[in-house]
């Protein structure tokens, strides 16, 4: 087994990103740190990079996301980039979206040791929660899929004129570009290439943002999401 390199210290970016909230900020690191790197939820080798390849990479996603907002973080692993969003925005309503019971235990621990009172850990797949979570305003994801099919499962999450913000790398434009078909028929309007972090990460971090229109996921996910949530009414009067 590899040894967990130690965490360094914060830099002084951190404190800037995270004000008030960077003690819990630090609380996090620490978690992924240990638990996160014993229970497999990162590599070893990441630790000596978690503050500014991963919350603070994270962290800048803020910059593009509206205010008071609903958020949902589809496969949200061991909270990235949903939990450093949290830190700097708690004006937003958060799920950490993500269907493995060794990643949803971490996040509730997470969740209750920070005292995150505005995220709520939710256990399934994007397409199992699908008209049973309320649709939300913004979808944000990192690392979990090619575009095409991070757009099939977050897409039909959103509410009408939503937008789905996925932190990605140097393939970004290409990525779009391959996934044109697949996004016209989720009902996307509209796709372009952000780069946040500015005087904090570098290099920037890149952000796809995908936008929809009044049908999000198109007419075949918009018959799905009324079929489960007319189970769901019927259930209820059970």
């Amino acid at each position: 087994m590899t040894e967990a390199a130690e965490l360094p210290p914060a830099p002084d970016a951190a404190r800037a990103v995270f004000g008030e909230f960077f003690p819990e900020a630090v609380r996090y690191a620490e978690l992924l740190a240990d638990a996160g790197v014993r229970r497999g939820l990162i590599g070893p080798r990441e630790v000596p990079r978690l503050w500014e390849r991963h919350l603070l990479n994270c962290a800048v996603l803020s910059e593009v996301v509206p205010e008071g907002v609903m958020v949902c973080d589809v496969g949200s692993g061991a909270g990235l980039p949903g939990i450093p969003l949290a830190l700097v925005r708690p004006d937003l309503k958060i799920t950490l979206l993500e269907p493995l019971l060794r990643r949803t235990n971490f996040l509730q621990e997470v969740v209750e040791l920070l005292g995150l009172d505005h995220v709520t850990v939710v256990r399934g797949r994007a397409e199992e929660v699908l008209g049973t979570l309320q649709p939300v305003h913004v979808v944000t994801a990192r690392a979990v899929a090619p575009l095409d099919r991070l757009a099939g499962w977050g897409v039909p999450l959103l509410r009408p004129y939503g937008e789905m913000l996925a932190l990605k790398g140097d393939t970004a434009e290409e990525e779009i570009k391959g996934a044109r078909a697949a996004l016209s028929k989720l009902g996307v309007v509209e796709t372009s290439v952000l780069q946040v972090g500015e005087g904090i990460v570098d290099p920037l971090a890149t952000v796809v943002r995908v936008e929809v229109g009044e049908s999000p996921g198109g007419v075949r996910f918009a018959t799905k999401r009324a079929k489960a949530a007319r189970a769901g009414r019927a259930r209820r009067r059970r």
